[in-house]
């Protein structure tokens, strides 16, 4: 059961493109003291750093990455080149965590 100081979090991550051009949603809302494991992992992502808009390449993929803390959006659009550092431990996490909601593709495979 969540504290009562702990803040609703969430994180999603959509990749789109790619040779198929597919979009990938992962999702992840965890509460109480894995809520708190979360929010470091977001804290430790450059949000505020500016990024170019430049296209991503033939068969890229492209990432938007977005976090609720509470009642504050974060929100970074990322080359797939851009996807290091925290960024990739944040990503990974997600797509890795066993409470995600996965759309689009219909299995939950966090490698593809």
């Amino acid at each position: 059961m969540p504290e009562r100081d702990d803040p609703a979090v969430s994180v999603t991550v959509v990749r789109t493109g790619g040779i198929a051009g597919l979009r990938r949603t992962w999702h992840v809302a965890p509460v109480g003291a894995d809520a708190r494991r979360w929010l470091d992992l977001i804290e430790h992502c450059p949000w505020a750093e500016p990024r170019p808009d430049r296209p991503s390449g033939a068969d890229r993929f492209s990432w938007k990455v977005s976090a609720e803390i509470g009642s504050e959006h974060r929100e970074a659009r990322l080359q797939d080149a851009e996807v290091t550092g925290p960024w990739r431990t944040l990503v990974d996490a997600v797509r890795a965590s066993p409470d995600v909601t996965l759309r689009g593709g219909g299995r939950r495979d966090p490698s593809s």
